[in-house]
């Protein structure tokens, strides 16, 4: 008889990679790993696989964080502290500490390598292995008992992408039953299905793992000369065809579809983070935050309610249409369209704020106005301070755009471009 699924949750231990920068995000994660930037308005990219655990039923928890983690680690600290140690519940917090020789991790199996003692201490049957850089509502427990009746010793969450961007990924091929049969870490050529040859079956990486499986399997990689000592590179390809592993179709454990296929997203670039904020905002946005059986938790702060003010039959009007805004905002007298404030976010008189993502702890002046613009923490836009207006001068002032036209604004950017003009 097979266990019920929270008794598996409960034998199981995740292990979240957060120590990644996300390079293409440009100068986003110039201060910030890519976990720790700020999502919908009062969330962080991590919150979606924190909660996806906690609310799968695993919460024993371990977060291993390498780049810029500072703002992370505060995070997880603050707004992750509810879960109960006296009911074997926790998050570790373990940042690089080179536990083996002198250099930093170098591959996401060598930063579980060098964490075996943390995963270890936790006597788990299985181990879930996570990304804590994607944006997606997953059902953990649903994969776990699917690992356990195939009786997998390894098992990888997947989900069809269109071919262009599967080079972006890991590509598997599988049999009539989803066993894993080739898998090929970001391939030029990616094959499409057979089925589908528009589409290719990307990994999510997603691991669940045997725990002895892991164990073993990671002490092979660390002493292989010709590995980098990552999951997707060296360490799955190498037991394909060896061991039992198979394939998780994402659609069984999606909490969140979209016309019948779920919902993941990789906001691994700057236009891509910026379109999926703006999806948001639609009358029907493709994710859900709404959905009260499945919350996206995370540190709310105390905040006083969003404010707008002055309603003045000459303009002087402070509103907000299409548009999310969260706590501690004043709109005064501005106008905010199709675009999403983040928490204290201040907008002054005369101003326009239009497809747009602002986050927390901003102030525009009197008279700005920022068009298909992302507009860092804490900035401090002056008077009549414009951006995605006019493309060739916000390069001319270091602003970052987009292939699409989106322009990036940091403060960094703002303190070398001197004042408005």
């Amino acid at each position: 008889m097979p266990l019920p699924r929270n008794h598996l949750t409960q034998r199981t231990y995740a292990v979240v990679l957060a120590g990644g920068r996300g390079s293409r995000l440009q100068q986003l994660t110039d201060g910030r790993a890519k976990p720790a930037v700020p999502f919908a308005g009062q969330l962080k990219i991590i919150d979606f696989t924190l909660s996806n655990c906690v609310n799968s039923g695993i919460r024993r928890i371990g977060v291993l964080t390498q780049y810029k983690a500072q703002s992370l680690i505060r995070h997880i600290e603050r707004g992750w502290g509810f879960l109960s140690h006296s009911l074997g519940e926790f998050i570790d917090i373990a940042p690089a500490q080179q536990q083996h020789g002198e250099g930093w991790y170098s591959g996401t199996a060598d930063a579980v390598w060098q964490n075996l003692g943390l995963v270890r201490e936790a006597r788990p049957e299985h181990v879930l292995v996570l990304g804590g850089d994607h944006i997606y509502k997953m059902d953990y427990s649903v994969l776990l008992a699917e690992h356990v009746e195939r009786r997998a010793e390894l098992t990888v969450a997947c989900v069809e992408v269109p071919l262009p961007q599967a080079g972006e990924f890991g590509v598997m091929a599988v049999d009539e039953a989803d066993r894993v049969v080739a898998f090929d870490e970001k391939p030029r050529h990616p094959a499409g299905l057979p089925a589908r040859p528009t589409h290719a079956l990307a990994s999510m990486g997603v691991y669940v793992f045997d725990a002895a499986f892991l164990y073993d399997q990671l002490g092979r990689d660390a002493t292989a000369a010709d590995s980098t000592h990552d999951f997707g590179r060296d360490l799955i390809p190498r037991v394909i065809g060896r061991h039992r592993v198979h394939a998780h179709r994402f659609a069984r454990s999606s909490v969140n579809t979209v016309d019948g296929e779920p919902y993941w997203r990789d906001v691994g670039t700057v236009d891509a983070y910026w379109e999926a904020n703006m999806d948001l905002t639609r009358v029907l946005p493709e994710l859900n935050l709404y959905d009260d059986g499945w919350p996206i938790l995370s540190q709310i702060p105390q905040l006083p309610p969003a404010k707008f003010v002055f309603d003045e039959p000459e303009g002087r009007r402070g509103y907000a249409v299409d548009s999310l805004v969260a706590s501690g905002c004043i709109v005064s007298g501005a106008a905010v369209r199709r675009s999403v404030l983040f928490c204290k976010v201040r907008v002054e008189e005369g101003s326009l704020v239009e497809d747009s993502l602002v986050l927390p702890d901003v102030s525009v002046g009197r008279g700005a106005r920022l068009v298909r613009a992302i507009v860092d923490k804490r900035c401090r836009l002056p008077d009549g301070f414009h951006a995605g207006v006019d493309r060739a001068a916000d390069l001319a002032r270091g602003f970052h755009v987009t292939e699409r036209g989106i322009t990036l604004v940091t403060p960094r950017m703002l303190a070398q471009c001197g004042p408005v003009r």
